[in-house]
């Protein structure tokens, strides 16, 4: 293989694929992407087994050819170099060689037959997604992912379709137990109903689509194919392995009937939470609220530290009540969304709250309270 190609388009190409490598050396060879040079492009391939994108750009080929090579060391050495053409040339020995201007690096690289299978597809049956909405939907449910590897099946957000008054919904739901957001947002697009079954999306591959999302200008086009999710946009493919097994019953979890609710200022309760928390149990993170008429006390207290309190004027007419509850659960509600006012709807100290933007009825946060 022997190529010119630009800096920037380099750099754009092997930015995409820095957090799909793997980086944890389960399988020492997945640190590596594919570089491919034919028919006047550069294809870049980078897959953990698990999420796999492929890309490509214009160059100017002398010698067509491929090679694996290791992704941070190409980036970051690519990165370093001065704008405009960089030449890439495979030696001897699977090296690779860098070159511009003055400057040349020889890197190790391995024999691309080496290099694990890429995955493919064959469906054509794509819908089109608006990106703003897609992102948005992700950014309100990807926090509440779980970590908990013993239960893989909460390790990503279910996503499902439905009919609602004659109308497709696409839904998202994601719940590590303690937690819980669901986001319902609407199409009119007649070709949605190729989505059928709901499927469990990972965590990992979420947030590439969202880092796809956030580097196209272009439509954005997704698929199911088995236990694949494919995400396309412009000339970057992303492929998504799902998670297998039955997503659990997340209805269950959100309460019905709550007979207090008190509307708040949501800035004024982020900024009182973020303070107050600083002095509570680091690992637990708890915060007391108590309601009472027209007010809100959030109090924390921890031996080792201290303790903190503060007041906050909040619209609220019902029992006096209080509650605990993990403050980075609170946090990370009230960062996902930039609504001025919320409704926080509570029935007694054992009771899930609920949190959900006053103007958006379709997004519905679920936290479970602490013992105090």
């Amino acid at each position: 293989m022997k190529i010119k190609v630009d800096k920037k388009d380099l750099v754009a190409l092997l930015s995409k694929t820095q957090n799909i490598v793997e980086k944890r050396n389960t399988m020492p060879i997945l640190i590596n992407i594919l570089l491919q040079a034919e028919e006047g492009h550069l294809q870049v391939f980078a897959t953990d087994l698990e999420v796999s994108l492929t890309d490509q750009a214009t160059v100017q080929i002398e010698t067509e050819g491929k090679i694996a090579v290791n992704a941070k060391n190409l980036f970051d050495i690519v990165r370093e170099l001065s704008e405009g053409p960089i030449g890439l040339e495979t030696k001897s020995n699977n090296r690779l060689q860098i070159k511009q201007n003055k400057s040349v690096f020889n890197i190790v690289g391995i024999s691309p037959e080496e290099y694990p299978v890429f995955p493919t597809f064959k469906t054509n049956d794509f819908i089109e997604v608006n990106p703003e909405v897609l992102l948005d939907m992700i950014e309100r449910t990807i926090y509440s992912v779980s970590n908990d590897e013993t239960r893989y099946h909460l390790n990503g957000v279910y996503f499902e379709k439905n009919t609602v008054e004659g109308r497709t919904q696409f839904r998202m739901v994601a719940t590590d137990g303690h937690r819980l957001s669901l986001v319902d947002r609407f199409t009119d697009d007649e070709t949605a109903n190729i989505i059928n079954a709901g499927v469990i999306i990972p965590r990992k591959g979420l947030a590439e689509v969202k880092k796809i999302i956030d580097f196209s200008d272009q439509p954005i086009q997704m698929a199911v194919e088995g236990s694949q999710l494919i995400v396309k946009t412009g000339t970057t493919v992303l492929m998504v392995r799902l998670i297998e097994g039955k997503y659990p019953n997340y209805q269950q979890l959100i309460p019905l009937n709550l007979k207090k609710t008190a509307s708040i200022n949501r800035e004024s309760l982020l900024s009182s939470i973020k303070r107050v928390s600083l002095l509570s149990n680091q690992k637990s993170k708890g915060v007391t609220i108590a309601l009472a008429k027209g007010k809100m006390e959030i109090s924390s207290n921890n031996p080792e530290l201290g303790d903190a309190k503060e007041e906050i004027d909040v619209d609220y007419t019902g029992e006096d009540l209080k509650i605990g509850f993990n403050a980075k659960y609170i946090l990370d509600i009230l960062n996902s969304f930039s609504d001025d006012r919320l409704s926080l709807e509570l029935d007694s100290q054992l009771s899930p709250g609920l949190i959900r933007p006053e103007n958006d009825v379709d997004y519905t946060c679920v936290i479970m309270p602490m013992r105090i």
